[in-house]
């Protein structure tokens, strides 16, 4: 090995192959031999010859293993292992926003499917009336949310007027507002008396003290009652 036995003697660029091949080159200086490597011919040819030259050392060289302590040295520097992340079946979380989004579709559905009713059904009709005797005839849309109240044979009384009340299932009347005996009165409904209204309540009149009940429930007499009926 006397051809390479004095680094001294050696032109810088047959210096700069050997450090090359050697892999002493660090930072700037390895760049810069890199990319000479790949452009210049002359020197990737003085690469090559020192590869060759340098080949039979490496083979005389013993492998050795590293020790314990020094595998143990270089995984304690590396990042550790993070955990397995569960499946998103596992995923508490992701239940949670599950359980809304359906919750959320769910009452979605439910809207849809009350606002297509409500689109579908017609009016209800509902005559008022007592002993055969019709007092009033009674007109919901659905739709609008209203009630239209025709007086059919009511006299009217001076010192009493007219209250109409609708009475769902549980028997409760619920006020609904004033009536006239000369002329067709359009009352809006609450959602609560349109819900009632599409369960097919019923529709009750009775006389009351001007500006009507005080009390909130019927306190004259009843002058007629008829159930709200699809058209």
């Amino acid at each position: 090995m006397s051809d390479i036995s004095d680094h001294s003697a050696l032109p810088d660029d047959e210096l700069l192959a050997a450090e090359f091949v050697l892999g002493v080159l660090e930072g700037a200086d390895r760049t810069a031999a890199q990319r000479l490597y790949q452009h210049d011919l002359t020197f990737a040819a003085m690469v090559a010859d020192w590869e060759r030259r340098l080949m039979p050392w490496a083979a005389e060289i013993d492998e050795a293993a590293p020790s314990a302590s020094v595998w143990n040295a270089i995984a304690a520097q590396l990042p550790g292992e993070s955990a397995p992340r569960p499946s998103i079946w596992q995923s508490l979380a992701f239940w949670r926003i599950f359980a809304l989004a359906s919750t959320f579709a769910a009452a979605c559905l439910a809207v849809v499917i009350y606002l297509g009713t409500v689109n579908q059904q017609g009016p209800l009709i509902a005559a008022i009336e007592s002993g055969g005797t019709r007092s009033f005839v009674a007109t919901v849309d659905v739709k609008r949310g209203t009630v239209a109240i025709v007086p059919a044979s009511f006299s009217a009384d001076a010192t009493r007027v007219p209250e109409l009340w609708i009475i769902p299932d549980d028997g409760k009347p619920r006020p609904v507002g004033l009536l006239r005996a000369d002329a067709t009165v359009t009352l809006a409904l609450t959602p609560e008396l349109a819900e009632f209204a599409r369960n097919r309540a019923t529709l009750a009149v009775s006389l009351e003290p001007p500006g009507g009940s005080p009390t909130g429930a019927p306190t004259g007499p009843v002058i007629g009652a008829g159930k709200l009926t699809s058209l």
